[in-house]
């Protein structure tokens, strides 16, 4: 499965010379393929997002300055959140 936004953080890493950041998410990303058909290319998706996101918000912390790390971090946490809402229960009613 292709997520370009995979392609895009792997390109900063490469940029910022991280290379140990690269190798931990080729590794997540061969651990999600087998996944797909298990559990739905959403749900891989949202897992592998999530992922991102966490890894970015590191790089903020790590590069304050680098305003790349910060709009692709926003890029990317505007898109977990959208594919994170076909994850979530609906409230019930009765309990509001």
């Amino acid at each position: 499965m292709k997520v370009e936004e995979v392609e895009k953080v792997r390109a900063l890493l490469e940029e910022l010379g991280e290379e140990t950041l690269i190798a931990r998410l080729d590794s997540f990303i061969a651990l999600n393929e087998g996944l797909e058909t298990k559990k739905g290319e959403d749900y891989i998706k949202l897992s592998i997002l999530s992922f991102l996101e966490g890894l970015l918000m590191t790089l903020k912390m790590k590069y304050p300055e680098n305003e790349e790390v910060g709009e692709l971090y926003e890029e990317i946490r505007e898109k977990r959140a959208e594919l994170d809402e076909l994850f979530r229960k609906p409230k019930m009613q009765n309990l509001q």
